[in-house]
């Protein structure tokens, strides 16, 4: 197979190293996930973390659907919300559409900190929101909302901040740099 004029070939490339990494960060995060024990019912769900830097690293609204369709069916899978499986869909695939718009709307902030912690940090709140807004409705909460958005969603919030942050920094330093994720040099 040669390379066409409009460099066909190299975007096959590009695109199967994306959906790689992709899979990769997906997988990281459920086995973060499937570890963290419940309150409530409810996770501290690092798998988000993880989720929005497949996103990230790729950030095309077909790679957003499909991070939040497997993110959905893999949390479902491991969730101990009791009847939070659908819940968990829905957030998922939310907050994924939610984070691309983000990142979309980041382009302009030249600090990559900034950015990355405010995906971590915003995209985490508005899992949370969706999937107890969700829950609420489809099979109840165990605790009042506000009780389990300050003591799960918020804490959650800001622990994902961090590893965003931090892993982020990691694929950086381990690829010497060569890992780009486009958005953030726009």
């Amino acid at each position: 197979m040669g390379i066409t004029p409009n460099g066909e070939k190299g975007e096959i490339i590009m695109k199967t190293k994306n959906m790689i990494l992709t899979a990769l960060f997906l997988a990281i995060g459920f086995i973060l996930h499937s570890s963290v024990p419940g309150i409530f019912g409810m996770k501290f769900d690092l798998f988000l973390a993880f989720m929005f830097l497949s996103i990230v690293i790729y950030p095309t609204l077909q790679n957003a659907l499909l991070a939040g369709t497997v993110g959905g069916m893999i949390t479902a899978l491991t969730t101990t919300f009791p009847g939070g499986q659908l819940p968990n869909f829905i957030d998922k695939i939310v907050t994924a559409i939610f984070v691309y718009l983000l990142i979309k709307a980041l382009a302009p902030v030249s600090n990559y900190k900034i950015k990355m912690a405010l995906i971590g940090l915003i995209g985490t709140a508005v899992s949370g929101t969706v999937f107890l807004g969700s829950a609420l409705f489809i099979v109840g909460l165990p605790a009042p909302f506000m009780v389990l958005f300050t003591t799960i969603v918020i804490p959650t919030s800001l622990t994902n901040m961090v590893i965003t942050l931090i892993v982020y920094k990691a694929c950086m330093v381990a690829t010497k740099g060569k890992l780009v994720f486009s958005y953030i040099y726009q």
